[in-house]
């Protein structure tokens, strides 16, 4: 058995929770008085664009986190279950943050302000051509019932993956009773990875996040937005192994597991690399009107730099920092990769948000990283609560055995 069974809620880390998340209060106050409040409608959307840009990014995130793990279970993997809690606590972050999109969402679909949607005002649907044909897929009732249908199902299977887990913590299973866990476990990972390719890997980004550029699209986006929530979900799955191993949590843990956390990493890093180059390159050379307006902006307008420093931070980074073996096995090294690629796709983000209500000026971004901390902040809060409710460890999995003695 593990030493340190049960995770104990340091009071410094229950502080820095309620800091941040106080921090991003502020901010969202500062930014609702300096823009929000303003009858010019592109000065009100600015303050409801960061809301948009941050709520989806780290609801994408604590939602991967449970993809994390019905993956790795549905291939059967085994070396993933002596920190499989970490994943699923961070997971029990999707209903508060999706409780908070979901009101964002619907308050830019039915608040009367268009520069975020535009496809939600009627009138000027009737008079462009382009979002009159979308209108049966852009429209308020479909985007208000595929919305609480994604953030319902995405609670509901994450919370049946999260009480199936903790049956192993409960008693020695005999061999049917291993068998059975297994298949229900496998069952049900299906099950969240279906609905989640009907979610995030298709559906939900073009209606959150295309559709603020609602003329363009890209049969990749979603496949693009899924790997950027992704691989910042493995961070922070990383960051909080690291962050429990320190403090003595996790016996069974080792160098190994952080080994292959650090693969994934890197691994995803190119993934989003590739799915950037192929969306980017196949519009390059094109070279349509209508699919360029989209990188018009952030390819040569005022977004050049965030863009640039965007591919560099999650791409370059990666690549040249988490190359070697030693670098994933390296505390400090994937700690400080892990914060990089967690800022570096918040900023992807930004990027895909802000330039469609601010396409010709970019925003002043401290007060964004303030929500975003604020956002942290409540991860740090709901995480720390979820690991602290069971064992660390399940401690009767069937395949725990083969977690301890995992090698890459």
């Amino acid at each position: 058995m593990a030493t340190k069974d049960h995770f104990l809620i340091p009071k410094r880390y229950n502080s820095i929770s309620l800091l941040l998340m106080g921090l991003g209060l502020v901010s969202v106050v500062i930014l609702l008085f300096t823009h929000g409040l303003s009858s010019d409608p592109k000065e009100s959307a600015r303050f409801w664009a960061s809301l948009l840009q941050n709520s989806v990014y780290f609801l994408l995130v604590v939602n991967a986190a449970m993809f994390f793990v019905a993956a790795t279970t549905l291939a059967w993997g085994s070396w993933h279950v002596t920190f499989k809690k970490v994943p699923e606590a961070i997971s029990a972050c999707v209903p508060v943050i999706g409780i908070i999109t979901g009101i964002i969402l619907m308050v830019l679909v039915f608040g009367g302000n268009h520069e975020i949607y535009h496809w939600t005002d009627s009138e000027h649907v009737k008079h462009d051509a382009t979002l009159l044909h979308k209108s049966g897929f852009l429209s308020k009732t479909f985007f208000t019932v595929w919305t609480l249908l994604s953030l319902i199902g995405w609670w509901f299977l994450g919370k049946k993956m999260r009480d199936i887990s903790r049956q192993a913590d409960e008693r020695p299973m005999t061999l049917e009773e291993g068998k059975k866990y297994i298949w229900k476990n496998t069952v049900w990972s299906a099950s969240f990875l279906a609905f989640f390719g009907l979610t995030v890997m298709s559906t939900v980004p073009w209606l959150w996040l295309m559709s603020i550029d609602a003329h363009w699209y890209s049969t990749m986006y979603s496949w693009y937005t899924f790997a950027s929530s992704f691989v910042a979900g493995i961070a922070l799955i990383t960051l909080y192994v690291v962050f429990l191993k320190n403090n003595g949590y996790l016996e069974y843990t080792n160098d190994e597991h952080l080994h292959d956390l650090g693969k994934f990493m890197f691994a995803f890093s190119i993934f989003w690399t590739y799915l950037w180059y192929s969306q980017f390159m196949l519009i390059w050379y094109a070279n349509i009107p209508e699919e360029t307006t989209y990188f018009e902006p952030r390819m040569q307008g005022v977004y050049r730099g965030v863009f640039l420093l965007n591919l560099v931070i999650n791409f370059l980074a990666p690549l040249l920092i988490l190359m070697t073996r030693r670098a994933k096995r390296n505390y400090g090294t994937i700690t400080m990769m892990a914060v990089l690629i967690i800022f570096g796709h918040w900023l992807d983000f930004f990027q895909m948000v802000h330039p469609g209500p601010s396409r010709y000026h970019v925003p002043f971004m401290l007060v964004d990283l303030g929500i975003a901390l604020g956002f942290v902040g409540i991860i740090m809060f709901v995480t720390g609560r979820q690991l602290a409710k069971s064992p660390l460890v399940s401690k009767h999995h069937p395949f725990l055995k083969e977690s301890i003695i995992h090698h890459t």
